[in-house]
Order: structure tokens, then C-alpha cells, then sequence
């Protein structure tokens, strides 16, 4: 089963920029985290975001082709998997057809009071596959 595909539409700042004149490989990762948590924030009921944070476990990088400031970048999240309290997501960044990088993550959910692992609830996870 795929989910529910989400474009989070990335803007380069020169800060992203390296030495080197493209974006610095730290600047992916700040993006998978930024288009991870607003996929969550999208499909998520308000309760349950308003409940529960997202922090990552591991981020699988695979470098493509370089980004530039003036870049339009879009990255696209897919849940692939909740298993308890971890959900596992792709994120593919690119520049209209390029692709410039590929990221796999894995990601705990966090009750926000207690700061421990929390599961979500079926009817939560459901909201991010489609219907057949």
C-alpha cells in the first residue's frame, strides 16, 4: 500500500550554499525534516499533532546531482510504514525532472507530554493511505 504523496516545495537560502557553490549535503537533511513534519501536519487529525512530536531515528542519504540558490526544488514524502511507534518514510528531492537526492528515514513518534514513544492509532495511520 502506497500513501498519500506530499510536495513540500523547498526554498534555497544562501546560507544553504557552500563552499563550493552548491547546496551544503547538511541542508537535505534539515529539508527531509521540515517535508516530513509538514506531511504529518497535513494529514494528521488536530488532536493527534497537537499530542504527539516526530523525532529522527536515521536518514539513508543518497546524493543524486548537486542544487544550486536558484534551484526549484519540491521534495515528495511517502509513508512506506508505521510499525509501532516508528514510521518509516521516503523522500525523493528534485529540481523539476532531476532528481537530486534520495532519502530513506526512519522516525519515532513521541507522546508530547511525556516525552516517551507513543503509538498511533489506527484511524490516524489510516489517514495517510488511500481508500481502494
Amino acid at each position: 500500500m502506497v500513501s498519500i504523496p506530499h510536495n513540500y516545495p523547498i526554498g534555497i537560502e544562501p546560507a544553504d550554499i557552500d563552499f563550493m557553490g552548491h547546496v551544503n549535503n547538511a541542508s537535505y537533511l534539515k529539508w527531509v525534516q521540515a517535508a516530513v513534519i509538514s506531511h504529518w501536519q497535513r494529514l494528521a487529525p488536530a488532536e493527534a499533532v497537537a499530542t504527539h512530536l516526530w523525532v529522527a531515528l536515521k536518514h539513508e542519504i543518497i546524493y543524486r546531482k548537486p542544487a544550486f540558490l536558484e534551484d526549484d526544488v519540491v521534495a515528495t514524502v511517502l509513508l512506506q510504514k508505521v510499525e509501532g511507534a516508528r514510521a518509516f518514510y521516503d523522500t525523493i528531492i528534485k529540481r523539476g525532472e532531476d532528481v537530486l537526492a534520495e532519502v530513506k528515514s526512519s522516525w519515532c513518534c513521541l507522546d508530547a507530554q511525556t516525552m516517551r514513544p507513543a503509538r498511533l492509532a489506527r484511524s490516524v495511520i489510516e489517514r495517510f493511505f488511500p481508500k481502494d
